[in-house]
């Protein structure tokens, strides 16, 4: 029988009925350990023999991609595909599908949850009030903000109609410059230097650059307002963590809130334990709604590739 190995966080701890069409078709399901990210050595295990991949946010090495002798296909329960070697996987002939979109929801309502929290200082006033005291900070709304958006994908986009309904200003930067209907015009396009200098509130929403350099270094967080908040649900290298800790301690950066870390989880606690850090164990697409819409996408790419193109051979 042909085995489909699963590995997403969120699919091995509880496998969700929404898997039970690759088991119909007639394939073995192979997952990796119960809620824990693989590891290369992992992967070099369970990848021999593997026709199918449905694959979470693990990093990829071309080691393990040798490794895969019978794979034909990687498909992402995201958007996301960073953590592949694609010319590796050009080069053998996988197909790398994605699951565009199905995510949005989660992540979008996640940060919109991280700029409030921010906003409003919650973590501090609720960890306070615990703590026996009464803390009464002056916060700040979004009503008359800058907003700027990195990326206006399917997350950007829907994070900008939250921001914008409750009265922000919305700066957007996106190298594809995609037509935003769904904002009703009120979106203006700016380079990025001009976003880092005006947004109150900085959002990421887009993949790493081609050069694996942060969007956000030490130059442009000296241009920023001062009070700034930044938030990333999307990836952890688009900030310079070194950059953004003198930020933070400077005051030039009010708050950081982010889901995502280089290593996760992080060993390193410098910043998830900064007083003035908001991090979450990246949960953005981790809803109900969410995994299964992902869930369901990457299932139907992996039967297209396996059995609705074999059935047209």
């Amino acid at each position: 029988m042909d085995r489909v190995l699963i590995t997403p966080r969120s699919l091995t701890g509880t496998p969700p009925p929404a898997l039970e069409p690759l088991r119909e078709a007639g394939f073995e399901l192979v997952f990796s350990t119960p809620g824990q990210m693989p590891n290369e050595a992992e992967l070099l295990q369970l990848v021999p023999g593997s026709v199918g991949w449905l694959a979470g946010i693990e990093p990829v090495s071309p080691a393990v991609l040798a490794a895969a002798d019978r794979l034909r296909v990687i498909s992402r329960n995201g958007s996301g595909v960073d953590n592949l070697p694609l010319d590796e996987c050009r080069r053998r002939g996988i197909a790398v599908e994605r699951a565009m979109g199905a995510n949005a929801v989660g992540v979008a309502e996640l940060t919109l949850a991280l700029m409030l929290a921010a906003c409003r200082h919650i973590p501090e006033t609720a960890h306070g009030l615990r703590d026996g005291g009464w803390p009464r900070i002056r916060g700040r709304e979004i009503d008359g903000a800058t907003v700027g958006i990195v990326g206006m994908g399917a997350i950007g986009r829907r994070v900008g109609t939250m921001v914008m309904a409750m009265g922000a200003t919305v700066l957007a930067h996106d190298p594809a410059q995609p037509v935003l209907s769904d904002c009703g015009g009120k979106v203006r396009y700016v380079p990025l230097a001009e976003l880092f200098g005006n947004a109150d509130i900085v959002t990421f929403h887009c993949p790493m650059t081609d050069d694996g350099a942060p969007l956000l270094d030490a130059e442009r967080t000296t241009t920023m307002p001062d009070g700034a908040i930044v938030v990333n649900t999307a990836r952890a290298g688009l900030v310079d963590e070194t950059a953004l800790l003198a930020a933070l301690d400077g005051g030039r950066v009010q708050t950081y809130a982010t889901d995502v870390f280089a290593e996760e989880p992080p060993r390193d606690r410098t910043l998830a334990a900064h007083p003035r850090v908001i991090a979450t164990s990246h949960i953005g697409g981790l809803t109900e709604g969410s995994v299964a819409r992902a869930t369901e996408s990457a299932v139907a790419n992996l039967l297209k590739v396996l059995v609705t193109r074999d059935a047209t051979v």
